[in-house]
């Protein structure tokens, strides 16, 4: 990426082969994941302007492989180990990727590499998400976003904590996948009234929504929360973060979890994926080489789950 700009500014390169440093391991990389904030950041505009990185660079944030070196005070993962890893922001895309040997996890048995990259950051996400908002069994949930990949994860914690889900998606396709991972209803939300489906649906209002969308759709999701519910609010793709109507209280994020932090709710995540608890939604994986084409699809909003890039 030598320019910011629409998903063509994506060009294949070949570079030489990244060296590790001091502290770092190099990660022969099988799945690459592709996040919605990376397409912002590619754009240089609207909410993520402000993070325009210097250029040139390789994007991608997350992926998951196999150790193939490490410098000598890396630690104790040894090479070969299939593992994820945050690659600090930059040079995801790639065949090779650097990372800090502090963010490496192992991906523990019973789950694969594919599966372990799109829990990587969403799966984080989610179960911080779930636990601030203190889900109690019993309660009505609106899920806005309910089949992408925060969004899939969110409906499946709920669910197992014995809440009542209702997801929020567009079009048919994406409402049956919703509801197969448990939740009771899905309301299409590109019809104008979706939010008074959810009302009519929960017998006055939703307990809890989780709204990673803002814009108007957000504004909507706070239309159908009872008097006294509660929101989790946590993203903006609809273009600026949503402010909660004084009927709902604002859930507390905590702040910006530290890096160990994030890397515990990563291992938990895969740690409940690894004994089927939690089930990642991969709903389309690009070649490398078509890295712009999945930027294009997120952008359109045609993505269902995770989106993935096979070097």
């Amino acid at each position: 990426m030598e320019r910011f700009g629409g998903p063509e500014v994506l060009r294949i390169r070949r570079l030489p082969d990244p060296v590790p440093g001091p502290g770092q391991v190099l990660v022969a990389v099988e799945y690459a994941s592709v996040t919605f904030v990376e397409t912002q950041v590619r754009a240089g505009a609207g909410p993520a302007a402000r993070q325009r990185p210097p250029l040139p660079r390789v994007p991608g944030n997350g992926v998951g492989g196999r150790i193939r070196t490490a410098a000598a005070d890396a630690g104790p993962a040894p090479v070969g180990t299939t593992v994820v890893t945050t690659t600090g922001g930059t040079g995801g895309y790639a065949e090779l990727a650097l990372a800090r040997a502090e963010d490496v996890i192992p991906v523990p048995d019973g789950l694969t590499s594919r599966a372990a990259t799109a829990l990587l950051a969403d799966g984080r996400t989610a179960v911080m998400l779930h636990r601030q908002a203190a889900v109690r069994p019993g309660e009505w949930v609106l899920v806005e976003a309910a089949a992408g990949g925060v969004g899939s994860l969110l409906v499946q914690l709920a669910v197992a904590a014995g809440a009542k889900v209702v997801g929020a998606a567009a079009g048919a396709a994406k409402a049956d996948l919703v509801t197969s991972l448990g939740a009771l209803a899905c309301v299409d939300y590109t019809r104008a009234d979706w939010e008074r489906q959810v009302v009519e649906l929960t017998g006055g209002g939703a307990d809890l929504v989780f709204d990673g969308v803002g814009g108007r759709l957000g504004a909507q999701g706070m239309n159908a929360v009872r008097a006294g519910g509660r929101a989790a609010i946590f993203g903006m793709a609809g273009g600026s973060w949503t402010e909660p109507p004084e009927w709902v209280t604002l859930v507390p994020d905590g702040g910006m979890p530290s890096a160990g932090q994030a890397r515990a709710l990563s291992e938990e995540a895969l740690a409940l994926a690894a004994i089927g608890r939690l089930r990642p939604v991969i709903g389309q994986s690009y070649p490398l080489a078509d890295a712009a084409r999945a930027h294009r699809a997120i952008e359109a909003r045609s993505t269902v789950g995770k989106t993935l890039l096979i070097p």
